[in-house]
């Protein structure tokens, strides 16, 4: 094998390879020596083929498999020999006639153009110093968690009074019909439906005209289904609505106590508030750790400075700005960024798609320096974790990742990332900060 470095101009690297059309027959010829007293074919007793028949049947897809196979060996041995770590995976051109190469008589050669790893020595995890801010549930938090539990817990019971009549927040209990132009259509009627005035479940205009209804009232009312309503038939279409009001309740709110408690499967309020205090805490500690890699990729950001792959902060920019478009499209982008104009906006995302690979980078250069890895083990629990975003569909979901490498090779990015940050928080001197709720959970984008 030859192997010849064209053009070296920053991090872009050009190499052709060439193995030799000797090389390659020998490795045909062995190929064919083992399969040969293999061969059942009709006119040859078993094993009796001869090796030229075999080769004129079967020799040009051999030496297919062959040529694949030496490309993947050779391209290796080659970024090998000259000591150069690829950023990403080459672009190969083929620059013989393939022609000739199958049929034994020309080299194979081709050409490898790629970018190569920066050369830079990651900073000392060491050397870092960072605050970690640090923030308990108190009882206050505790209070607040409890009554938006009892919120979530609200019921309904009959109104009570003299003249009862129906209204906002009521749940009422009704018989409905509807028709257009006077006849039934379907789907258009149910028996004892709840509905709550204000809640707009229901088609617009259809609660607000039950406002003031009493038990036992029938009436008819008139809606107009919106223009873009899912049901074809209905859309932009005037109904109306026979009803009758069978049961108008008022909102109970719930209360959070020990018969709520075990209703939920504990054994008492104490415990109910131990679970509650649990997980907020769980959630602040997340929000820590949230700022607290933060700060890392701050301080990493901020004593790094080396040439970066070109295809690789494209690629980065690429998928930022397509979903810029995507939010723009959908009217779905920031305040501050739909006032700028499309040249300034890229020029920003661009910066942070630098900024992200250099990061990348140094992180992954972290993680190898000290034997970082993601287990089998561990991205299964990542798959697992997320097919159980999605109920009902988690076979599918594991399917498409045992069908789809690449997909599961992307899960392990981010298992890796946040591997090297604990292995770097172990390392780094980490000073606990204690912090407020409101500062804990404010936005980074609010400064």
């Amino acid at each position: 094998m030859q192997v010849v470095q064209n053009s070296a101009e920053g991090l872009s690297r050009v190499i052709t390879v060439t193995v030799p059309a000797t090389e390659l027959n020998a490795k045909l010829d062995a190929k064919l020596a083992e399969m040969a007293p293999k061969m059942k074919l009709k006119g040859f007793r078993p094993g009796k083929v001869p090796t030229s028949h075999v080769k004129k049947t079967f020799g040009r897809d051999m030496m297919g498999e062959i040529i694949n196979d030496a490309i993947n060996e050779s391209s290796q041995a080659a970024l090998d020999e000259i000591k150069v770590r690829p950023a990403a995976p080459a672009e190969m051109k083929l620059t013989s006639d393939m022609d000739k190469v199958l049929a034994g008589s020309d080299d194979l050669a081709y050409e490898m153009a790629l970018e190569v790893m920066p050369d830079f020595t990651p900073v000392d995890p060491k050397t870092l110093k960072l605050d970690r801010p640090v923030y308990e549930a108190s009882d206050e938090d505790l209070d607040e968690a409890l009554k938006e539990l009892a919120g979530q817990a609200k019921s309904y019971e009959d109104k009570k009074g003299k003249a009862v009549k129906a209204a906002d927040g009521d749940q009422l209990t009704i018989d409905f019909l509807g028709k257009l132009d006077g006849e039934p259509f379907e789907g258009g009627a149910a028996e004892d439906a709840d509905l709550v005035i204000g809640s707009n479940r229901f088609i617009p205009g259809f609660e607000e005209q039950l406002k003031g209804a009493k038990v036992g009232d029938e009436k008819t009312i008139e809606v107009t289904f919106p223009a873009d309503y899912q049901a074809a038939n209905l859309a932009g279409k005037l109904a109306t609505f026979d009803i009758k009001v069978k049961a108008i309740k008022a909102e109970v709110e719930g209360k959070v106590d020990e018969d709520f408690a075990k209703r939920i499967g504990l054994e008492s309020l104490d415990k109910l508030k131990d679970l509650l205090r649990s997980n907020l805490n769980q959630q602040y500690a997340g929000a820590a750790r949230f700022k607290l890699k933060r700060a890392l990729l701050d301080a990493l950001d901020k004593v790094h400075s080396f040439d970066l792959p070109p295809k690789m902060v494209d690629a980065e920019f690429d998928g930022i700005w397509r979903q810029v478009e995507a939010d723009k499209a959908a009217g779905n982008l920031p305040e501050d960024d739909a006032a700028k104009s499309d040249e300034d906006l890229k020029a920003e995302y661009r910066k942070i798609a630098e900024r992200r690979v250099r990061l990348g980078l140094v992180l992954a250069e972290i993680g190898r320096a000290n034997n970082v890895g993601v287990t089998d083990q561990e991205l299964n629990n990542a798959i697992m974790a997320e097919a159980r975003n999605y109920p009902g569909q988690e076979r599918q979901v594991l399917e498409f990742y045992r069908q789809n490498p690449n997909a599961a090779a992307q899960m392990r990015a981010p298992i890796y990332e946040e591997k090297v940050c604990d292995l770097i928080f172990t390392m780094a001197e980490v000073k606990d900060t204690p912090i407020s709720k409101e500062d804990l959970l404010k936005d980074e984008d609010e400064g």
